[in-house]
């Protein structure tokens, strides 16, 4: 009998990805594996590089760069003039961070499930600027308050709104497009981290209405590590928001004591920049705009619920996962265990996981009564029996 469209199409998917051969890898919220082609993007590129020097090898691509910039556009629903290649989702966020010029009490308004990077960057201009960090609460069903959120804009008239579309901890998805919504009603700028919804989510930023997304190659979107971008919309651009600390890429000295900014979102980069892991960036997004990230996500989506419901009835186990709508992210509470222990227990069995520690999360985790937690995430090229393979393993890891 003839194989199912979907049958072939995931043959295809892991014999593109030479990993599957070797292990189980249910970490693609930390770092998945890259297809074939996008380590040959990088090493090809690497090979030029040898070969012709580095600026010439750089000059010599710029048609090739272009269509990065045009790929990852594509991906998100913007244009590649708002594209910013940077070198992680914590610098780009930074970036973002440093266009305000926050004064004392200023208001930064996120939520309790912020990434810990975040928070430590918020934390830090409250302890260097006197800006007041404000945290929406909680709706029972786990998420942010979307009615609280919009109350304190009005409230608080925060100078920036940020929040972490979806949290590394937990499998939940906080309600985006809710929250620039009201954002934009509000007149408050909106930076959204979206570092682990990029090749897991259909992403529009129009839709969005944030001023700013910033995310990392390295997770659902299966690129390189040490390489991310930032879109900044044309809103942003127009104000003449700019990072803190520019670099010649990002404007041009035009008289001894002046400088003009670069009319695009490019005056968020910097001049050194890694061309090799830029073209495995841009083999990423056009490898998840050929998969399609609608088909990608109701499969990794289907696959952490089946992971959810196989391995939260082990003994000992609580899943800790809450929210309207949850993500490819599954986590777990095993009861008298480390988080960690397990992770590489089950590594040395040739199952990739990852583990959180209070101090990734430490709100969230303080709420759920827990000091650490094992956390599983497949992808569209992962099967069922991967992820029994691990339920398994942790059953006897266990007993």
């Amino acid at each position: 009998m003839a194989k199912s469209s979907e049958a072939v199409d995931l043959a295809r998917w892991r014999a593109e990805t030479p990993g599957c051969a070797a292990r189980v890898h249910l970490n693609n919220a930390g770092a998945s594996l890259m297809p074939a082609v996008v380590k040959d993007a990088i090493t090809g590129f690497l090979g030029r590089e040898s070969l012709e020097g580095g600026y010439e090898a750089a000059d010599a691509a710029a048609v090739e760069v272009a269509q990065v910039y045009a790929a990852i556009a594509a991906l998100v629903g913007a244009r590649p003039r708002n594209i910013a290649i940077v070198t992680s989702a914590t610098h780009a966020f930074a970036q973002a961070l440093s266009a305000f010029d926050f004064a004392a009490g200023d208001a930064i308004l996120t939520t309790n499930a912020d990434y810990v990077s975040n928070q430590l960057m918020y934390l830090a201009l409250a302890r260097r600027q006197g800006v007041r960090v404000v945290r929406a609460p909680d709706a029972p069903e786990g998420g942010v308050d979307v009615d609280a959120f919009a109350g304190l804009l009005a409230r608080e008239r925060p100078r920036l709104a940020a929040v972490t579309w979806i949290p590394t901890n937990s499998g939940m998805i906080q309600p985006a497009e809710e929250l620039g919504r009201h954002c934009r009603e509000a007149g408050v700028p909106f930076l959204l981290d979206a570092c682990q919804a990029v090749g897991q989510l259909p992403i529009d930023v129009g839709a969005l209405q944030c001023d700013y997304l910033t995310t990392t190659a390295r997770k659902f979107l299966r690129g390189p590590r040490g390489i991310g971008f930032l879109v900044a919309s044309d809103a942003a651009l127009a104000r003449g928001d700019a990072p803190l600390l520019l670099d010649m890429r990002g404007a041009r000295w035009t008289e001894a004591d002046t400088y003009a900014l670069v009319a695009d979102a490019r005056r968020f980069e910097q001049w050194e920049f890694p061309y090799a892991l830029v073209m495995g960036l841009g083999a990423a997004a056009r490898y998840a705009l050929e998969v399609g990230v609608p088909r990608a996500a109701q499969r990794a989506h289907a696959l952490a619920a089946h992971a959810r419901a196989r391995i939260s009835v082990l003994p000992g186990v609580r899943s800790l996962d809450r929210g309207a709508q949850l993500s490819a992210i599954a986590t777990f509470a095993v009861e008298g265990r480390s988080g960690r222990d397990l992770m590489l227990a089950l590594r040395g069995q040739g199952i990739n996981t990852s583990a959180q520690s209070r101090g990734d999360a430490l709100i969230d985790l303080d709420r759920k009564g827990v000091d650490s937690l094992l956390r599983v995430s497949p992808h569209y090229f992962n099967t069922e029996d991967e992820v029994e393979t691990a339920a398994r393993a942790l059953d006897r890891l266990l007993a």
